[in-house]
């Protein structure tokens, strides 16, 4: 019980942590104008983040959110579950710049190769073992095996992963400094965008035939959304 709670203060203290860097030079989002700005999701307007609801309809609730008290139930063909608390799941995110994401694993279980185009994550594991591993842009690979309460920070922009390499299932908590960080998945960018990367593009990027290309593509179709 005392390293469950211990666990847990530790979560509390790492997104604190992000509350604290307000200064554009710490944050990927612009700064907060006012108090807060509670997302109106609905808005027909097109602006960098949401417009705000009118403040006299906001209340304690709209700052609340509780969708990470339960377990997560349906598990991915790569047997990941994710909960996205972002800015469309918690509007009160909006302008504040910061957002969390549960992710848990089966046995085996793999967060496959992508990236946050617009965040630095903060990964903290709380259940399990978890390798993490990100590539740098001259192509290194920096990677650490984390048990619970240990911490795993990813630049933003680049090329990471995780997989679940205990025996039993693993969670980790990752913290981002954007309401919205965004995800592309490395795959189904390559293999299954709309329209489709030619595949004399592809052929000549990986060095392969047409048979490998059209292999890959099978294969990554189950990485879709």
């Amino acid at each position: 019980m005392a390293s469950y709670n211990i666990i847990h203060l530790v979560i509390c203290l790492t997104f604190l942590s992000l509350l604290q860097l307000p200064m554009p030079s710490h944050c990927a989002d612009p700064g907060p104008l006012q108090d807060f700005c509670v997302a109106d999701l609905s808005s027909p307007l097109l602006v960098n983040g949401f417009p705000c609801r009118k403040p006299e309809t906001v209340t304690s609730n709209d700052f609340f959110f509780d969708g990470l008290q339960k377990r997560g139930r349906v598990f991915n063909p790569l047997n990941v579950n994710l909960t996205e608390v972002d800015v469309f799941a918690f509007p009160a995110l909006n302008t504040l710049g910061v957002s969390m994401n549960r992710v848990e694993f089966l046995p085996e279980g793999e967060n496959p190769p992508h990236t946050h185009p617009r965040a630095s994550e903060l990964s903290l594991v709380t259940e399990g073992k978890l390798f993490v591993g990100w590539v740098s842009t001259q192509y290194i690979l920096y990677w650490k095996v984390l048990t619970a309460g240990e911490v795993f920070v990813i630049p933003p922009g680049l090329v990471h992963f995780q997989r679940n390499v205990g025996e039993g299932n693993a969670v980790f908590y990752a913290f981002f400094n954007s309401q919205n960080p965004g995800i592309s998945k490395i795959a189904p960018t390559l293999f299954h965008s709309t329209p489709l990367i030619p595949d004399q593009v592809l052929t000549t990027a990986f060095n392969v035939n047409q048979t490998i290309i059209d292999l890959i593509k099978s294969g990554a179709s189950v990485l879709l959304p």
